[in-house]
């Protein structure tokens, strides 16, 4: 059993940085992290990111401190609500860039996935990712029997729920004011730059008749999965 537990717990620490890595390699090709974390060496590692992510890997090791929750409980605060920001942006893309291709004239035919619950479906996971955003908020400022709580303890407990909203905030305006990039209108977005040169009509039409070979249950698999 023990060796179970520690071939999954080297599998999660292996896949954890293997993606952190990239993704602060990504960010600093983008010129959204410090340039030092887009060093790839000559085997195409990013190796100042893996290190990077491997050192704040070390953190795990609190778990043996006496101070243990007290490390674990800000870490959650930290990261806690940051999926839920993942995903509401995602949502908020979906629909911002569905609404710049409509009003761009483009059609969903030139569109080589369309997502299957369409921008109905963005909408829903936005605005339930902004309710679980909100009512953490309200557990967080006015959580069970706040009224015996002291100043300090309220303090303490809104930051444990609710952190990683005024880091994301403080973020997002700290990049638009360095940067000096602006929200950019539907009309605006550049919905060319990176598409790729296919035979994208060719391409769905091949789809379409395989598609419709489909039985019945892989069909509404398909719908469903």
């Amino acid at each position: 059993m023990n060796a179970v537990i520690l071939i999954a717990v080297l599998s999660v620490g292996n896949s954890s940085v293997f993606g952190s890595s990239r993704t602060l390699a990504a960010l600093a090709d983008q010129g959204q992290a410090p340039k030092i974390l887009g060093y790839v060496d000559r085997k195409g590692r990013p190796v100042v990111a893996i290190a990077l992510s491997s050192a704040i890997g070390f953190i795990a090791y609190a778990v043996n401190s006496d101070q243990q929750n007290v490390v674990l409980n800000w870490m959650l605060a930290l990261s806690g609500l940051s999926s839920v920001f993942t995903w509401a942006s995602i949502c908020l893309a979906h629909i911002r860039f569905r609404r710049a291709w409509r009003i761009q004239g483009r059609s969903l035919d030139e569109l080589a996935f369309v997502s299957q619950p369409g921008v109905v479906g963005s909408w829903i996971g936005f605005i339930f990712n902004c309710l679980v955003l909100a009512a953490q908020f309200w557990t967080g400022a006015w959580p069970v029997n706040y009224g015996e709580m002291t100043m300090g303890q309220q303090v303490r407990n809104f930051f444990l729920g609710y952190l990683a909203a005024p880091i994301v905030i403080v973020m997002f305006l700290g990049y638009k004011w360095t940067y000096k990039t602006k929200v950019w209108r539907c009309h605006e977005m550049d919905l060319k730059t990176g598409i790729r040169e296919l035979n994208l009509a060719e391409m769905l039409k091949a789809e379409r008749a395989e598609r419709a070979e489909w039985p019945k249950w892989k069909r509404f698999y398909h719908v469903i999965c």
